[in-house]
């Protein structure tokens, strides 16, 4: 298969699996599914572009290892929101306003949108790709490198998603706001380590610019996921809704804690210097 024809393919599939995204969120009413279709999409298909092999040259060694990490990450994500979803049909805060803005346009409206997460998947799924067929005989320092920064972003996220799932499954913190773990060092510690994780395939991808220059398309995934989290889809849509929600609290939560970047809170470096 020649690369054009992966990439044709890749993105058809992408446009296709949104539109059954959007069909199901329409069915259930649950726009949770969504995301989760999202992940396990991306995963997939990024392994594909990563499998295929292009090019004389491409070493299977990297091309499986990128392939994989790609598949992991998916899955546990997926599966991650998947339960998340089914635990709770209540639709997911950042759709349902979005719903109430379109308002009797929202179905049609929501389709596109979807197109566009099928866009922002396909970049993403480039930048697996770029780092698979890096045309590097061996695996070198960059690969471990990136696989470093993987497995510092999947645990990292996990952790945090299990720290929230404990103090949301506790009755005592009915109402409150999570700030334990790492929730005391980042707003969104999930968010982070997601954007963290795409820094490995920029770490695998990138060499000798003369020898790849292809390398830097894997520059997309991290540049992609930090103005989708921190700007567009992420932080803003789910800190109004917490302000909605929690009030007074959460604005408090604000002054103390960073948004994205892990940091030390502001009231314990003001406790420390007094």
């Amino acid at each position: 298969m020649s690369v054009v024809s992966a990439i044709v393919l890749a993105a058809a599939a992408l446009c296709a699996t949104m539109a059954v995204a959007w069909l199901v969120a329409i069915r259930t009413g649950s726009s949770g599914w969504v995301d989760a279709i999202w992940s396990f999409a991306v995963g997939i298909i990024g392994a594909f572009l990563a499998l295929v092999p292009f090019v004389e040259g491409d070493n299977d060694h990297r091309r499986w290892l990128v392939a994989l990490l790609a598949l992991v990450w998916s899955l546990r994500l997926g599966v991650h929101i998947a339960g998340r979803t089914i635990g709770d049909s209540r639709d997911d805060p950042r759709y349902r306003q979005l719903k109430q803005q379109w308002g009797a346009s929202s179905s049609s409206r929501l389709f596109w949108f979807l197109q566009v997460q099928a866009a922002a998947a396909f970049l993403l799924a480039m930048s697996i790709m770029a780092a698979a067929h890096k045309p590097a005989p061996e695996l070198g320092p960059g690969d471990w490198i990136g696989v470093a920064i993987w497995v510092v972003a999947i645990g990292g996220e996990a952790l945090a998603d299990r720290q929230l799932n404990a103090f949301r499954g506790d009755p005592r913190n009915k109402g409150k706001v999570c700030d334990v773990g790492l929730w005391r060092l980042s707003r969104h510690p999930n968010y982070f380590f997601e954007w963290l994780g795409w820094l490995a395939y920029m770490a695998i991808a990138i060499g000798s610019p003369w020898a790849y220059p292809w390398g830097f398309a894997a520059l997309a995934g991290p540049i992609l996921m930090y103005w989708l989290l921190v700007h567009v889809s992420g932080i803003p849509p789910l800190e109004a809704h917490m302000l909605r929600s929690r009030g007074v609290q959460f604005r408090r939560y604000q002054e103390r804690v960073n948004a994205f970047w892990p940091g030390v809170p502001i009231a314990a470096t003001t406790r420390e210097g007094t």
